[in-house]
């Protein structure tokens, strides 16, 4: 564990969250998953933290281990067709996770995830954090419509609402 790490922790406060990504942001962003979700069988959760607690932190908590964390308490794994797909971002961090379920391993490579990853870190330290948000959600549906297009009913198996921990 690094000072550099631990002090955005320390520093933020919860409330910048809503100064960073405000209610209406966080509508557009459920307006744009739900857009998608009308366009493939995958379904996409889209969960935020401000900080971590300092004492995870310290003890070495990485981004990636909280990202699979909260893929398990949302219960991102368990869709029929194993295709949830969760973005998780840790605001203090500016980093940022795709956790993909099972049902993604033969047919969407890690770089694919990790482009997208990269593009919203980018977007996010230029200060756009809706725009860089959408994108995401943008990239990943069409990386959805392929893998996972829509036949049939479409059930929404996961809230598309954004989350904020």
């Amino acid at each position: 564990m690094t000072m550099s790490r631990l002090i955005p922790h320390l520093v933020y406060p919860d409330w910048w969250l809503k100064r960073v990504l405000r209610p209406e942001a966080l509508r557009r962003i459920e307006a744009v998953i739900t857009a998608s979700e009308a366009h493939h069988h995958g379904e996409i959760r889209f969960v935020i933290e401000a900080t971590l607690d300092v004492m995870a932190v310290w003890r070495g908590l990485t981004v990636r281990e909280r990202a699979l964390e909260v893929f398990g308490r949302e219960r991102v794994w368990d869709t029929e067709a194993s295709n949830g797909v969760l973005i998780y971002l840790l605001l203090a961090e500016r980093d940022i996770e795709i956790i993909a379920d099972r049902g993604y391993a033969d047919r969407v490579s890690d770089e694919d995830w990790e482009s997208i990853c990269r593009e919203m870190e980018t977007a996010f330290r230029a200060g756009q954090f809706e725009a860089g948000a959408i994108k995401a959600i943008e990239r990943i549906n069409d990386l959805l419509r392929t893998h996972f297009p829509l036949a049939g009913a479409n059930a929404n198996e996961l809230e598309n609402s954004v989350k904020v921990l």
